[in-house]
């Protein structure tokens, strides 16, 4: 298990030990399926925002995200960061805004919301916009 918090910041390596593609901005979360789909990094380089899908990911750990060979930089996602986003519930209520996220390093499933006002079960997820997180009432 790992928090968002604990990736930002980290270095993201290509396969095969040569200097670091960029740095970790935030990770993007797929709602759907409740698992981490890409990871979000600012290029070395020209500081470009860029993603690689979770696929491209062969470890992720303390001081950096290491690639698998085929890993190729794609668009970034329109998703939004969960940190820091507002939480509200499906009935109406808010629920404080998203502090961090628990996720398996391995399997990429979020594991679970610390929000302002408590922790959250990862299965009442139901949808992210520009406004807010919605989650299910529970």
């Amino acid at each position: 298990m790992m928090l968002f918090t604990e990736v930002r910041g980290l270095a993201v390596l290509p396969p095969g030990g040569s200097g670091p593609l960029g740095t970790v901005t935030s990770l993007t979360v797929d709602i759907v399926s409740g698992s981490v789909s890409h990871v979000r990094f600012r290029d070395g380089r020209f500081g470009r925002e860029m993603a690689l899908p979770w696929d491209a990911v062969h470890t992720i750990g303390p001081g950096a995200v290491r690639l698998r060979a085929a890993a190729v930089p794609e668009p970034v996602p329109s998703q939004h960061d969960l940190l820091g986003h507002r939480v509200l519930v499906d009935t109406g209520t808010e629920h404080g805004t998203v502090l961090d996220v628990a996720f398996d390093t391995r399997t990429a499933r979020v594991l679970a919301l610390f929000t302002t006002r408590g922790e959250l079960p990862a299965d009442s997820l139901l949808g992210l916009g520009e406004y807010a997180l919605v989650v299910r009432a529970g």
